[in-house]
């Protein structure tokens, strides 16, 4: 194949050393390196792609020669070369060589590459194994940047990822006028996870690619047909954040504009050029190609093309033709086909798409966890590890049928339609179902079952609180040991013995935080069913209604608490100052650095993120850092509650005028029905507060593995097995576990191909439409994809009764959201979990696409007495930031009054 170029014209030794893409022939990519190679063919062929130059192979061997490293790499371990290759200066022959290319080009913003001879070859990809810099100006900073690529042939990861002769060759650098796109994306010619044909696949993200690479944005994804260049699938997502130039030199993540977050990135003119493009190039090259594009004021630029060189994953919904079960092993077809599955309110921790990580963790959870649990609600017989949970799309269910079986040995739900009732719903009629797994033995075994429910529940009602306390002071005594601990001084053995050590508390703490968790909604459901029954008609979702005085909730008094901090900033000029005026990721530092705001630091925010700072979204999605790990979020949220006039009390005495009318009704009761209601309320506060205490200790246990796990993502990243700490999310847990157990290198104990799959089939996962919150036996994808309805009245699930006109505001990351959020907007979001709770403190209202009437967000909107609607399923597509609607809270609906 023949390479475009032109030698430069440098006078010396280092003459024809230094070429310009595209301008002639050159000779082959072992001179120029795989994406130079590449480069220049296409900038010969005509294609948009921003100028360049390459320093070639020979000038880096030249480099080695003239410094006298060429003889120091035999023998020499890789990262001492890497190190002896930064602290060596370019001699000043070669760096007038590619100075002098520099001002050819004429000087402007640059990219600089690194191009192995290997890379993006068909047979490797090396893809993200050298180093890149990014807007790099002046000559010193290109010569620093030059000398950083040559030394990325030795770093950690290019050693780890190359063949078994580990022979590092040589290496050349692209140096590439660098494009500061407003939009930006890649662009695969065959669906780079299903095996669907005539398929080609574009994510576009605002921004630099950067942001799209990292997984830190929010991406539209579109498919075109590869034979008529129609659009055949599309998905607008809401795009908060995106990757950008901060400064000179600088790039990091900032706000989308307001406008741009709910419009496709590319326009079908656009999509259809691009993958014109595209084409031409898988034709040119004979093979599948991903390429990374950019755009800036509406003009395409193409800036690398590589071979896809891997096969489309299977598993898990990885073919999105065919029905996926849930199951993690075969089942009999009569199971398989009749399980029903729920993921509603299930631990409040699962909610969402998860990553590999927090994938696997779940699954351990499910292997050695999950029936203990079972067990302190009283089953003797807790059953088959592998049947309880199931997975669909990167999404944990709970097996219904096969917990209302085994529950059905507890007398409260021996009848197991109480227990299916709770988790269905209306997305599946019920009306012939039939439980595959039949009915619970009755005889002997049903004797005994009833007498285990009966010790188990004596002992659970004498110990309840005492077991309360300890786990609460337990949480204080492992939260202050983690943070005196240095794990990275820990041997790998060490390491093992910590991890078993965390892991046997968070089975203790999720064993003893379930019958809290499972009795409160158990009284919220008899307390339910006792309106409905004894007061007709007045009684439906009375419950909802009850004053059950909960605002001491440890949920609730984290907003309170960063109320209290808001007020003490404000009393702190200079502190509010650093708060409210430097970026997000430099507001700790700058606070410890400074006198004033050291005191706040350690008198204000040290105790409360002893408290609160292990909250997170997604708890068992251990991926996602804690406040305790990174405070944005609550820094945030001091700016929102400095800037408002009122108090967290005020909020908290907000009153919706229905608290009269339900006692009316009550009192209109017999007094023995009027009792056993206000019994089932005196319930359900004692184990909702009981519930609220333990969930701090039941989430910091997770945060306990989660900083473990991520000691060991630190050594990946030193060994070179992972390129950054982001990949943390594509390991597997049990991996985890053996590397901390075993001898085996991190070579060994990770294989690179896995972590890929792992990422490849996750980043498919986020493109497919929600699955369903309910369905009864497989899933298959195509099923999920429901027409958004026409018109502009939305119905779900009033969780928090009330009503009231507002202003809707979108909000998909709420660290770079809180702000934004004003007073009495009405919150419309996916889903919502506890870390939403500061919110909700201001909010006029809450809409959300997925929920129920017993999720976490439900019962704080409650308690604020905040009207809310959830499972609405589409609020998010059909509502935009600053439409007028108006939500019913009683009638569970949402209606679009006014347009933005």
């Amino acid at each position: 194949m023949t390479t475009h170029a032109t030698r430069t014209a440098v006078a010396g030794p280092h003459a024809g050393q230094v070429v310009v893409l595209g301008d002639g022939p050159q000779p082959d990519p072992a001179v120029l390196g795989g994406k130079a190679a590449r480069l220049g063919e296409m900038l010969a062929d005509g294609l948009p792609v921003p100028p360049a130059f390459c320093l070639t192979t020979e000038l880096f061997t030249s480099f080695l020669e003239e410094t006298g490293l060429a003889a120091k790499v035999p023998g020499t371990e890789g990262r001492a070369l890497r190190e002896q290759v930064l602290a060596t200066e370019i001699p000043p022959s070669i760096a007038e060589a590619v100075l002098a290319a520099y001002a050819r080009l004429g000087r402007p913003r640059v990219a600089v590459r690194s191009s192995a001879p290997r890379e993006d070859s068909a047979a490797q990809s090396f893809a993200g194994q050298h180093d890149t810099i990014l807007d790099v100006a002046g000559d010193a900073a290109l010569l620093d940047a030059v000398r950083s690529c040559w030394a990325s042939l030795w770093s950690d990861r290019a050693t780890t990822y190359r063949d078994d002769d580990g022979a590092p060759g040589a290496i050349a650098v692209v140096v590439q006028e660098m494009v500061h796109s407003d939009v930006s994306g890649v662009v695969f010619t065959v669906d780079p996870v299903s095996a669907r044909p005539h398929r080609i696949v574009v994510e576009a993200c605002q921004g630099l690619g950067e942001g799209l690479v990292s997984g830190r944005v929010s991406s539209d994804y579109f498919v075109v047909d590869d034979r008529t260049l129609e659009v055949v699938e599309e998905r607008v997502r809401h795009k908060v954040t995106k990757c950008a130039p901060l400064e000179p030199g600088k790039i990091g993540m900032t706000r989308v504009d307001a406008a741009d977050r709910n419009v496709p990135c590319l326009s079908r003119e656009q999509l259809a050029e691009l993958c014109g493009h595209a084409l031409r190039l898988r034709r040119r090259y004979g093979c599948d190609q991903d390429i990374e594009w950019g755009m800036r004021d509406g003009v395409l630029q193409l800036f690398q093309t590589r071979p896809i060189t891997t096969a489309p994953a299977a598993g898990s919904g990885g073919n999105p033709g065919s029905a996926a079960s849930p199951y993690v092993t075969e089942q009999k077809e009569e199971i398989e086909q009749g399980t029903l599955w729920s993921r509603m309110d299930i631990g409040e921790i699962f909610v969402g798409l998860m990553t590999p990580l927090g994938l696997s963790f779940a699954r351990y959870y499910q292997q050695h966890v999950h029936l203990d649990c079972t067990s302190a609600l009283g089953a003797r017989v807790t059953g088959d590890p592998d049947l309880p949970m199931g997975y669909v799309q990167g999404h944990v269910y709970l097996n219904i049928s096969y917990s209302a079986y085994v529950m059905a040995q507890c007398l409260p739900t021996r009848d197991q339609w109480r227990f299916t009732s709770r988790f269905v719903s209306e997305e599946v009629d019920l009306t012939d179902y039939r439980n595959p797994f039949g009915e619970f033995p009755g005889g002997l075994a049903d004797a005994l079952s009833t007498a285990f429910w009966f010790r188990s529940t004596a002992n659970e009602l004498t110990d309840m609180r005492a077991r309360a306390e300890r786990m609460s002071s337990s949480r204080s005594y492992e939260f202050d040991r983690d943070r005196a601990m240095d794990l990275s001084r820990l041997s790998r053995s060490e390491l093992k013995v910590e991890l078993e050590r965390r892991l046997a508390y968070f089975h203790d703490m999720h064993v003893g935080y379930m019958p809290y968790y499972i009795h409160a909604f158990g009284f919220y459901a008899v307390l339910a069913e006792l309106c409905k029954r004894w007061l007709g008609a007045e009684g439906v979702n009375l419950q909802n209604r009850i004053k059950t005085d909960m605002s001491n909730l440890r949920t609730v008094e984290s907003a309170k608490e960063i109320w209290s901090l808001a007020q003490a900033a404000k009393d702190r000029p200079r502190v509010l100052r650093i708060i409210e005026d430097l970026p997000l990721d430099g507001v700790e530092a700058a606070l410890r650095a400074d006198e004033e705001g050291r005191e706040f630091w350690q008198e204000r925010m040290e105790p409360f993120l002893r408290a609160h700072g292990t909250r997170g979204p997604q708890e068992m999605e251990i991926t996602h850092p804690r406040w305790i790990d990174d405070p944005s979020y609550v820094f945030q949220m001091i700016r929102r509650y400095a800037a408002d006039g009122f108090s967290a009390d005020d909020i908290l005495r907000r009153s919706g005028g229905h608290q009269d009318t339900s006692h009316k009704a009550l009192e209109r009761l017999p007094l023995p029905k009027r009792k056993a209601v206000e019994t089932a309320i005196a319930m359900y506060r004692t184990y909702s507060e009981l519930r609220e205490i333990t969930r701090m200790s039941m989430i910091t246990s997770i945060w306990l593995v989660r900083n473990v796990v991520y000691e060991v993502g630190r050594r990946l990243v030193e060994a070179g097995v992972l390129h950054s700490m982001d990949e943390v999310a594509y390991l597997d847990f049990e991996d985890v576990r053996a590397y901390v157990a075993g001898e085996d290198s991190e070579v060994v104990a990770f294989d690179r191909a896995k972590i890929d799959a792992a990422r490849r089939l996750h980043e498919y996962h986020k493109r497919l439409p929600e699955p369903p919150l309910t369905f009864v036996g497989e899933h298959d994808p195509a099923s999920a994809v429901r027409p958004v309805p026409d018109g502009e009245r939305l119905e779900g699930l009033g969780s928090s009764p009330g009503r009231v006109v507002g202003r809707a505001r979108i909000i998909e990351d709420l660290v770079w959201q809180a702000d934004e959020f004003q007073a009495g907007e009405i919150l419309i979001t996916r889903y919502t979990d506890a870390t939403w709770t500061p919110l909700f403190a201001i909010a006029g209202g809450v809409v959300t696409d997925i929920g129920s009437m017993l999720s976490h967000s439900s019962i704080v909107s409650r308690e604020f007495h905040v009207p809310s609607v959830v499972n609405t399923k589409y609020a998010t597509q059909v509502i935009r930031t600053g439409d007028l609607i108006v939500v019913d809270g009683d009638a569970g609906t949402v209606e679009v009054v006014e347009n933005s």
